[in-house]
């Protein structure tokens, strides 16, 4: 387990900052929770109308890899193709903060094409012991494969299923460029077996820069010292390729890594090639700014954001990435706005129900040379859920003090329901729960 040590006064040293603008960073809507929960297979803990993954290329899901919760928005093509096949959770996970996207929202967008390779099934959406959670999958080019939307989602053909989205690619680049430019404020000493990060024990933003591997092929330990408490952490990896390769973090309430987790960003600035894996429920979220880069995510559980401006591969035995917001403070070059959109992040699919026309065998069509007709798919009612339940009554999750467990599709990492350790501040601030909400 990592350490984590503080000290000092909080915030004596201050520098110039902002949250990621939405729909990226920290959970929006009415209904985020109070306090996030540890991973669990329980009942829903509420809603999170912010992207958990934004993949500004491609998204390729390979080997064993088994969930992404939380909203997802893919600007190129979504390809399932696991190893011997399988099934693949989206927007809903058997295990995770079980906090899902507000209802009859688009869950998954995807500006290309979706394929879902044979033996392989897409699953959108589930229950809980009470309630479901349903959404669509929205995309621009066309849908191969076998799928299966939680009713009453539905499969949404739009040529226009990425412009909402475009000007937050460029919103991540900036981002990690800006973050990778930051004076560094503490140290990273690095060995075979640990990599230390020493901050200076007051700045309200701890920077690590960090110019070669953590781990590389071989599994270490992380452990932070110095930190003050609800510092954000910014860890710069600066190597073209880059690896993180760790066995520290897990589940489990209170601790130190979880603790971090919020406000814990490690910023790929300019990496063609980088990976996170080892044996750890990986903490902290994911930023990579680099369009021709590909991040190779490979750890059994993510606990945080992934935000990539190039392509996304996950992969490995059981690989979950789990929604939890981000609630840091990032290093603002220049002011950061809401990307424009065309439709507000989140918003109701339109009510036109068309059918959707069979596949040719033509190669699919990119998001800009599908015609302008805009029609949605009628999703299969009979299908079971990811979960085994039978199918309930659509309603808006709302939080429940003991529920239904769900089968998880990938690692059995059941914890309890109760909520991580809030981080206290000096100030009495509760940092780790956190919300931005709206209406």
């Amino acid at each position: 387990m990592a350490a984590l040590a503080t000290s000092g006064p909080l915030f004596l040293a201050t520098a110039h900052a902002a949250t990621l603008p939405e729909p990226l960073g920290a959970c929006t809507g009415p209904h985020c929770p109070t306090t996030e929960p540890a991973p669990h297979n329980g009942d829903f803990a509420g809603q999170d109308a912010s992207v958990n993954v934004f993949v500004g290329g491609d998204y390729r899901v390979e080997g064993k890899a088994a969930e992404a919760e939380g909203k997802v928005v893919v600007l190129g093509d979504l390809t399932i193709n696991k190893s011997g096949g399988g099934v693949f959770n989206m927007a809903v996970a058997g295990v995770g903060s079980r906090v899902v996207p507000p209802n009859a929202t688009d869950f998954v967008t995807v500006g290309g094409s979706v394929t879902v390779k044979e033996k392989n099934r897409l699953i959108i959406g589930g229950h809980d012991s009470g309630t479901t959670s349903y959404g669509n999958l929205r995309y621009g080019g066309r849908v191969t494969g076998e799928k299966e939307i939680t009713p009453k989602g539905e499969a949404v053909q739009d040529n226009d299923s990425a412009k909402p989205f475009l000007g937050v690619r460029s919103v991540i680049e900036a981002t990690s460029a800006c973050a990778a430019k930051a004076t560094a404020t503490g140290a990273v000493k690095v060995t075979p077996s640990e990599a230390t990060f020493t901050g200076d024990g007051t700045s309200a933003r701890q920077v690590f820069n960090v110019t070669g591997d953590l781990g590389g092929e071989h599994v270490i330990g992380l452990t932070f010292r110095k930190i003050p408490p609800g510092a954000t952490v910014v860890i710069n990896m600066l190597s073209p390729k880059a690896t993180v390769n760790t066995y520290t973090g897990s589940n489990s309430p209170g601790d130190p890594m979880a603790e971090l987790g919020p406000k814990l960003m490690w910023n790929f600035p300019t990496a063609t090639d980088a990976t996170i894996t080892g044996s750890a429920q990986f903490q902290g979220s994911v930023m990579s700014g680099s369009p021709k880069g590909t991040v190779t995510l490979s750890s059994p559980g993510m606990n945080g954001r992934v935000y990539l401006a190039g392509t996304l591969v996950q992969k490995g035995n059981g690989s979950e990435i789990h929604r939890y917001p981000f609630n840091g403070d990032l290093p603002e070059c220049e002011p950061r706005t809401s990307a424009p959109s065309t439709r507000p992040s989140g918003s109701p699919a339109p009510s036109t129900h068309r059918p959707e026309p069979q596949a040719s065998t033509s190669p699919a069509p990119t998001a800009s040379a599908v015609p302008s007709t805009q029609h949605t798919e009628p999703s299969a009612s009979s299908s079971a859920s990811s979960s085994g339940n039978p199918s309930s009554a659509g309603g808006e999750p709302t939080p429940s003090p003991a529920g239904g467990s769900l089968a998880a599709t990938g690692l059995d990492v059941t914890a309890p329901v109760a909520g991580v350790a809030a981080l206290l501040l000096g100030t009495g601030i509760v940092v780790y729960a956190r919300t931005r909400r709206r209406n």
